[in-house]
């Protein structure tokens, strides 16, 4: 079954309803439309934990419209998530069916820790790839989110019942901000951490990630009054603190960046943030766009099963680009037989970036689409300053370096690469050469191995014999590493059969 061309998510948060449409293209999403509604959902529970009338007629309200943008979808295209205060409101199932027929789709109530692992997705799909354990944070409206994570896999996720909406009415009902109010509402919410610091603190993540309105407000409020260079700091944070106090309440508020539907929830907001900078050890937290209702949409097609978002901007280029896929194959084939045997030589990790090898592979001929001359320089300008969803900019920097030398001098390559590297430059010459009568053949008998002054290339007589073009070839491939000052020491049969 193909996969939608038009997709939708909608989240029925706690502060605000939003909506979002995307055409996929190739598995990649890219946004169409999008609708936001400050319903402020969480405060239309009543002292007895209710939905009150008035909230509900917001709310459906707002579904109407979402609904009339919707209408003609096919249902199976459209993905509806409700999170904390449908959770916790009593009266939900009276509710529910009224939101359903005012909107046209069915609505999931979701759990707290599903709502983490969607929020995680959206969040991996919106950062540049890496290595390193990202802790994401989402503070809404009735609740918050915390994940741990590595790619686009959630390894830990929680949430806690505190957010901007309910904290902000529990600790500032009157919009009066003094120093009790903040102690009370950050010790709250300190203590409410408790709970997950053993698992969420400092020792089990490098970045911090923070996504949704109060770290994008935060974020933006300290970065455009000149408070933080970038993100949200501890220290900004304190001086943040320092200027609402002196306001006194928050309709006194005066920054950059505080808008109107933010300004209301925005000591709430700021004390769990607090809270959590100090009880998980956090300095500076980074900001991404991607959120809980893009988690939606990747999951909604599927993109959650650890696929690399990477490869799906691999495969596009191929397309744009009019790679012959059958030659990238044998290379990228070719490389990887190469690349494993160099590796069991040098007792390295035989995974360790095959998946760059590869993807230069891939994409070593896009420059042909530009000129046939001097293809790999284009080639390598196109991966070095293309947008490659997925992809950081050191990686670009790595794949495009790697491309530039599969063939041609070695010499514009710089000197200083570790050993694994000159390894993967050496394993795609090697497949580029072999592959050159661009027709499927067996594998070439050659033995590679990692020697202490750089390579060694061995191949049966026989072989060489039928092979002079690939023979007069390799002896120039030898000659080319001698000039960098490496070493790729040939068989003494390849003298016999020059």
């Amino acid at each position: 079954m193909s996969p939608p061309h038009t997709i939708a998510a909608v989240d029925l948060g706690s502060n605000s309803f939003r909506l979002q449409v995307a055409r996929v293209v190739d598995d990649q999403i890219y946004p169409l439309d999008a609708l936001k509604d400050t319903v402020r959902f969480a405060a239309a529970l009543d002292d007895h934990g209710k939905l009150d009338e008035k909230g509900q007629t917001r709310a459906l309200a707002a579904l109407a419209r979402f609904g009339e943008r919707l209408r003609g979808m096919p249902r199976e295209h459209v993905r509806v998530v409700a999170t904390n205060t449908l959770r916790v409101a009593k009266n939900a199932g009276d509710f529910l069916p009224r939101a359903e027929a005012a909107l046209g789709f069915p609505i999931e109530v979701i759990a707290g820790r599903e709502e983490a692992r969607l929020i995680y997705i959206g969040a991996a799909h919106s950062l540049p790839a890496s290595k390193e354990k990202r802790l994401v944070v989402d503070i809404g409206g009735g609740s918050t989110e915390f994940i741990v994570g590595q790619h686009f896999k959630p390894l830990k996720t929680e949430s806690l019942l505190m957010g901007c909406v309910s904290y902000s009415l529990k600790f500032f009902p009157d919009g009066k901000l003094t120093r009790q109010a903040f102690r009370d509402a950050e010790l709250a919410a300190r203590s409410e951490l408790q709970a997950i610091v053993q698992e969420f603190n400092r020792e089990h993540w490098q970045l911090a990630i923070g996504t949704s309105g109060t770290a994008r407000s935060l974020s933006d409020i300290l970065e455009l009054n000149r408070l933080s260079a970038r993100g949200v700091t501890q220290v900004g944070m304190e001086q943040l603190r320092e200027i609402m106090l002196r306001a006194g309440h928050i309709d006194a508020v005066q920054l950059n960046g505080l808008r109107a539907d933010r300004r209301p929830v925005l000591p709430g907001g700021f004390a769990i943030m607090a809270a959590v900078f100090a009880e998980l050890g956090v300095e500076h937290m980074g900001i991404t766009l991607g959120a809980l209702r893009d988690g939606v949409l990747y999951d909604l097609i599927g993109r959650h099963h650890q696929r690399d978002l990477r490869e799906v901007t691999v495969t596009q280029f191929k397309r744009r680009y009019h790679v012959d896929m059958q030659q990238q194959t044998r290379v990228a084939k070719l490389a990887e037989h190469f690349y494993r045997q160099l590796a069991a030589s040098m007792a390295i990790d035989p995974e360790l970036d095959l998946s760059l090898l590869l993807w230069a592979a891939k994409l070593h001929e896009i420059g042909l689409s530009i000129s046939h001359s001097s293809y790999h320089k284009h080639s390598a300008y196109i991966l070095q300053h293309a947008d490659m969803p997925g992809f950081s900019s050191h990686e670009q920097s790595r794949l495009a370096l790697l491309v530039l030398g599969h063939k041609g001098g070695l010499k514009k390559l710089g000197s200083g690469h570790a050993a694994d590297r000159w390894a993967r430059v050496l394993s795609l010459r090697l497949a580029v050469l072999c592959c050159r009568s661009r027709i499927d053949r067996d594998s070439p008998p050659i033995q590679l191995k990692a020697t202490v002054t750089g390579f060694s290339l061995d191949a049966p007589d026989d072989w060489l014999a039928v092979n002079p073009l690939t023979h007069t070839a390799l002896l120039q491939e030898a000659e080319e590493w001698r000039n960098i000052g490496q070493s790729l020491q040939l068989s003494a049969n390849f003298q016999h059969w020059a």
